[in-house]
């Protein structure tokens, strides 16, 4: 027995209790094995709305069922050619003499003589956004002090959890970071370790051309992230700076 559970009813089809039984050629019929649906209590007749209640343990359609005149069908796919003549010579034309064919080499012969959209890469670069997050960075004052106190925020926001901070306190009683690791090989660039540093020291800077022979080279110390720093803070300054209204 092969049973069809069906959201509306249809008329002339043998149901059961709400279940719609389909023979299959070999086996017999079994009505004392189909579930029964609770008895449909009585259409509501209430201002705005008539025929069946809102459907709750009873399919859409239990009590009332449609005809196939009832129900709405949209149109999903592309529109339907149209029969008009004019459109029918058009379609015969294209067909016949491979029209279709000779616009594709219009469109290619007036590509030829524009510019080309490709520039020459490494020679020529293409611009980059504020907001692009590349290589990582540890950024310095304009003293040369080191920006980060080693609050940890962003070990604790890295979700990869790509991030390793160690500190130690000065004879000042400052707080710095006395290693600050970070595997590029975890990192999935979110950005959530910049967002989260209250001092603005780890940035994700415009460097995007740092791939590597080994996986080792992707494991950054504290010595490489302030090397970057210094290798791209104007990048950096300036980024930030544009950036600074949305954040």
């Amino acid at each position: 027995m092969f049973l069809v559970r069906r959201a509306g009813v249809v008329r002339n089809q043998p149901y059961v209790g709400g279940v719609k039984a389909v023979h299959v050629r070999g086996q017999q019929q079994n009505s004392e094995c189909l579930p029964a649906w609770p008895p449909c209590p009585p259409p509501v007749d209430l201002p705005g709305l008539t025929g069946c209640p809102p459907p709750t343990l009873y399919p859409p359609f239990y009590c009332c069922p449609r005809t196939k005149y009832d129900v709405k069908f949209v149109y999903v796919n592309d529109i339907p050619p149209s029969t008009g003549f004019r459109d029918f010579v058009d379609r015969i034309a294209q067909t016949l003499f491979w029209t279709e064919l000779f616009r594709g080499f219009a469109v290619t012969l007036s590509h030829v003589f524009r510019e080309p959209a490709t520039i020459n890469y490494p020679f020529e670069k293409g611009p980059l956004s504020p907001r692009f997050r590349g290589e990582h960075a540890l950024r310095r004052y304009p003293s040369g002090e080191e920006r980060c106190i080693a609050c940890k925020l962003c070990e604790a926001m890295c979700p990869a959890q790509a991030i390793t901070i160690e500190s130690e306190q000065r004879a000042d009683g400052s707080r710095r970071a006395v290693r600050y690791d970070i595997d590029l090989c975890k990192c999935i660039f979110c950005g959530y370790c910049q967002e989260a540093c209250p001092v603005d020291a780890i940035v994700e800077g415009p460097n995007f051309e740092y791939s590597t022979s080994t996986r080792e080279e992707l494991f950054y110390n504290k010595e490489k992230l302030l090397t970057n720093g210094d290798r791209w803070e104007p990048e950096i300054a300036s980024n930030i700076r544009d950036n600074h209204l949305y954040r």
